[in-house]
């Protein structure tokens, strides 16, 4: 396997391989924080995962562009079906300008 592509690729192709088993599986949206002592592929920037609904334990993370169950360092900020349903530049914000 030549791992190349992007989290949401890593992401969407394990999703397909849990639904095709029949598995139900979604799609996180978020953030993993890098730590010095172990660097992840997708810190620094916007990172998806999937969860998959896991008989006796419920909705459990998966990363596979890391290889590794989701734990503490992945930040989640929404969950869908795909990446259309939450890319992380969609919605709005409110506060207050400054100026001068």
């Amino acid at each position: 396997m030549l791992r190349k592509g992007v989290c949401q690729d890593f992401a969407h192709m394990m999703i397909a391989v849990c639904r095709a088993m029949g598995v139900p599986a979604r799609y996180v949206s978020g953030y993993i924080l890098s730590r010095p002592e172990r660097s992840a592929r997708g810190g620094g920037a916007s990172h998806a995962w999937c969860e998959a609904l896991v008989a006796g334990h419920g909705w459990r993370g998966f990363d596979p562009t890391n290889d590794v169950l989701a734990a503490d360092a992945h930040v989640k900020v929404a969950i869908g079906r795909d990446y259309h349903d939450v890319p992380p530049t969609r919605g709005c914000t409110a506060g207050l300008l400054r100026s001068g």
